[in-house]
């Protein structure tokens, strides 16, 4: 189902190929002018991108906000880290997540919602090289099957 009043920003389609994902949230983002300007342009980039827990903080690390032009003189740094916006309930619940060996914390998409910014992220497992010829493999054979059957029904 398509969310309404939702402007997706920037994607991180390499998560997917990268991690295993499960249990999606959902925290807002406490940025600067210059930067939510930045983010409504849509000048964002997330490939590099991941959510580490500080003490009773979470942070989105690595994260790329181009300038604003406009804002020339007062501008942000592009790569600095930003605060996410999460309950404590929520932030202790993925700390403990995150202790675990090979689980981190992973952003999958920013968007604007009511002209607040969002960042969704998952909890991710790493894929190991064989997992993503593994899954490369059966994406491979769902695409021809489709193509028999598309082309077996005319």
């Amino acid at each position: 189902m398509k969310d309404i009043g939702v402007k997706v920003v920037a994607t991180n389609r390499q998560a997917a190929r990268d991690y295993f994902l499960s249990d999606p949230h959902e925290a807002g983002l406490a940025l600067q002018g210059s930067e939510i300007k930045s983010v409504r342009a849509g000048q964002v980039s997330l490939k590099e991108a991941y959510v580490r827990i500080e003490g009773r903080q979470a942070w989105l690390i690595d994260a790329h906000i181009a300038p604003y032009q406009p804002a020339a003189g007062m501008n942000h740094e592009p790569r600095r880290p930003r605060r996410l916006l999460l309950h404590r309930r929520e932030l202790l619940r993925l700390e403990q997540a995150t202790r675990q060996k090979g689980l981190t914390l992973v952003p999958t998409r920013l968007y604007l919602r009511r002209g607040r910014a969002k960042l969704e992220f998952a909890i991710g497992r790493g894929k190991r090289k064989y997992d993503k010829r593994q899954a490369l493999a059966e994406r491979e054979a769902r695409r021809s099957m489709q193509r028999a059957l598309g082309r077996g029904g005319r």
